[in-house]
């Protein structure tokens, strides 16, 4: 298990997402985006608007996902 913050995934704040993989941690990222837009927070909105297009242009966006999946590995575990 391993965290990554809002913050190192593209998104303006420190709230920690953990994870078995980088994948899960994405998604916790994806739905934490969702949760806190939804709820009326301006800052998030442009990293949620990211998100959106990286998940409809996954080929367009795999050097991000790459990027994230290598920070992933370099972290120590929890």
């Amino acid at each position: 298990m391993k965290t990554m913050t809002c913050r190192q995934l593209g998104g303006p704040c420190d709230l920690a997402h953990q994870g078995k993989d980088a994948d899960e941690v994405i998604v916790a990222q994806d739905k934490h985006l969702k949760e806190v837009v939804k709820a009326g927070d301006v800052p998030h909105q442009q990293a949620r608007q990211e998100m959106k297009y990286r998940w409809l242009h996954p080929k367009k966006s795999l050097g991000w996902y790459n990027d994230m999946k290598a920070a992933y590995a370099e972290l120590p575990e929890d």
